[in-house]
């Protein structure tokens, strides 16, 4: 049997889905490394993180989702904001829709300091940790509000988890 509380799973900046701006896959400003590149313009953009991790149809088993690392890079100026959202999503049974659930969270860095130019590292740590049925999946979300002159960059999440099995 496994039950170990220090498991993490990578989630590239290609397996998010990008919502209103001009993103492209890029090079990160560090060499080697990956991005999606947000184009300047004044615009709400809302970057979603699927969080992949391993589920299961036994209670108590599989992953119990403890946090999320969010890094990314704010360049040329300061967001007017940045406000993240994590959602628990139970899946529809055939001909009944999803039911989408709210997970409350600290983060760290504070909302005030997450914005500013600079590399960060947001992270988000749930208030009760949640097991992962196969029945359910799990959305981060970030609302980006940038004025006309700040592009971003999105390196990559980490999902922090207990893996049970």
């Amino acid at each position: 049997m496994i039950h170990n509380t220090h498991f993490s799973q990578y989630i590239p900046p290609n397996a998010m889905n990008f919502v209103t701006g001009t993103w492209a896959d890029a090079a990160g400003q560090v060499t080697g490394t990956i991005c999606k590149h947000k184009s300047a313009a004044a615009e709400t953009a809302v970057v979603t993180i699927p969080v992949m991790i391993p589920s299961n149809s036994v209670a108590l088993q599989g992953a119990k989702l403890a946090s999320i690392e969010i890094d990314y890079e704010v360049l040329v100026a300061d967001l007017t904001s940045l406000t993240a959202t994590i959602n628990k999503v139970t899946r529809g049974a055939d001909t009944a829709v999803a039911v989408v659930a709210s997970l409350a969270f600290s983060q760290s860095p504070t909302a005030a300091n997450a914005k500013v130019t600079d590399q960060h590292k947001l992270v988000l740590t749930l208030t009760t940790p949640v097991w992962i049925a196969n029945t359910e999946y799990v959305l981060v979300a970030l609302a980006c509000v940038a004025p006309s002159s700040t592009t971003l960059d999105i390196l990559g999440a980490v999902a922090n988890f207990t893996l049970k099995a």
